[in-house]
């Protein structure tokens, strides 16, 4: 009976403190394709995922070659896309788009695409792109190693308990 309580302690105690498994969103594709070269620039760009993001805090900006944002009003969630509008482009160059958002599991999942402008356009840049990064943190979610210090606790508690030495009654 004992070595069974041992047994389901323990068990217990790695479910406690394992952490759960769960798959991110990823991007399946965007649109300017990432690494492409365009003549004119598109009235819209977008970012394609794996799964429906969360439309809280979702952020999508076009920085130009010239280190200003080229994105115009407030990005949007469509379908499995974060989608940005963007007004006439300016200079030749490699533009990026710089993407920010929670996937369904609530993971913040954030990156870059590139497409090049090959002619120059005559469209006026907004701000400068370094106003809006300080903004930006690189938070990579929850830490592990809390949950791996209160599993084992759990586990050698449950462990010292089950093994404890009964007091004599007598």
């Amino acid at each position: 009976m004992r070595a069974l309580l041992v047994a389901l302690l323990a068990f217990g105690a790695l479910v406690v403190g394992a952490p759960a498994a769960s798959a991110h969103s990823i991007v399946t594709g965007s649109s300017p394709e990432d690494g492409s070269s365009l003549a004119q620039g598109p009235d819209q760009v977008s970012v394609t995922f794996n799964e429906v993001p969360q439309s809280q805090f979702a952020t999508l900006n076009v920085v130009g070659p010239d280190g200003n944002l080229w994105s115009k009003g407030d990005p949007r969630i469509e379908g499995q896309s974060i989608v940005v509008d963007v007004g006439e482009l300016g200079p030749v160059g490699e533009y990026t788009l710089a993407y920010r958002v929670t996937s369904a599991d609530g993971h913040p999942i954030s990156g870059t695409r590139t497409f090049t402008l090959t002619e120059e356009g005559s469209g006026t840049a907004g701000a400068s792109a370094d106003a809006s990064a300080g903004a930006e943190s690189d938070d990579s979610g929850v830490p592990l190693w809390p949950f791996l210090v209160v599993g084992v606790l759990v586990f050698g508690g449950a462990l010292a308990f089950a093994l404890r030495k009964p007091k004599d009654a007598g």
